[in-house]
């Protein structure tokens, strides 16, 4: 069964879906743009038997906070901090990451600022590198 919940992070209501035993390793999944954690409705159900999924909306998608951007850096060093802040909040110690597309440059920097919470790292289509960023995101 999946759980629809929302948690205060730095100012901010971060929305997640949470499914499997609070117990079992932890999947975080970090969406890509321009979706949110619904893309992962399906790995919830499928591997809920197995482990403990959570999957958070960045801040501007899906549920959560949408601040404007004169009061929001959206940049992906400020989400990888609210994503760090968040997982410590729920009290995740340790986690495998799953990224997808922009999921990818955020999860790499949580990986990088804390490598000692990361166990797996699962990478679908994620861009790896500033120069593959290009000028539309300037």
């Amino acid at each position: 069964m999946t759980h629809y919940r929302t948690l205060k992070v730095d100012d901010l209501e971060i929305f997640y879906r949470e499914a499997g035993d609070a117990d079992a390793p932890v999947l975080l999944l970090l969406h890509g743009f321009p979706s949110s954690s619904r893309m992962f409705e399906p790995l919830l159900q499928r591997l809920s038997d197995r482990a403990r999924l959570i999957a958070p909306d960045f801040p501007g998608f899906g549920h959560s906070s949408a601040p404007a951007p004169a009061d929001f850096a959206y940049t992906f060093d400020r989400l990888a901090q609210v994503m760090n802040a968040f997982v410590e909040e729920l009290g995740v110690a340790r986690y495998t990451l799953v990224v997808q597309d922009y999921g990818g440059p955020v999860g790499f920097r949580m990986a990088m600022a804390h490598p000692e919470r990361l166990q797996a790292l699962i990478i679908q289509n994620a861009v790896a590198h500033d120069s593959g960023l290009g000028l539309v995101w300037q």
